[in-house]
């Protein structure tokens, strides 16, 4: 049964990751005119950027994670040893971060008339593109969905295992 609890914990991962990359298109979006932020200068891109975090990791995780490459290579080497199971391997988290993007830039637009203009009446807007940002929170929905099915999945399992 921890399997599937494994399962769900995952997907439930998923689906936060996801919904935290959705919310990062959608101020892309409604910023793609902002010149001025608070930091000052126009808005940067932001996104998502997903890291292990191990500190989630139990010692005896980490503990068979190093000792495995011995067991793999010879059955000699450590005498005494067993495989552990699905059940006794915790598995990693991830974590999200909303970052601004160090590779996203302005475009410059000749606008006299905007109060953020220079001498020479160009304006430095944020380089954002609606298309790819639509495409990305696609990808981001599709990713949340998938994870939804994969938790209706392991809850129909438990469920039919109660029935037996």
């Amino acid at each position: 049964m921890s399997g599937i609890f494994t399962a769900i914990e995952t997907s439930a991962t998923g689906l936060s990751l996801q919904r935290q990359k959705m919310n990062a298109v959608a101020e892309n979006i409604a910023n793609a005119e902002t010149t001025r932020t608070e930091k000052g200068g126009p808005y940067r891109r932001r996104r998502v950027v997903v890291n292990e975090n191990t500190d989630n990791v139990p010692f005896k995780t980490h503990l068979s994670r190093a000792g495995s490459k011995l067991s793999r290579t010879h059955s000699n080497h450590i005498a005494g040893s067993r495989k552990t199971s699905i059940e006794e391997t915790e598995i990693s988290r991830v974590e999200g971060e909303t970052v601004e993007d160090p590779a996203s830039s302005f475009r410059i637009v000749h606008d006299p008339g905007h109060p953020d203009a220079d001498e020479n009446g160009f304006v430095k807007m944020p380089d954002i593109e609606i298309i790819n940002e639509m495409v990305d929170m696609m990808s981001a929905s599709r990713a949340y969905e998938a994870n939804t099915m994969a938790i209706s999945a392991a809850k129909e399992m438990a469920r039919n295992a109660l029935d037996i």
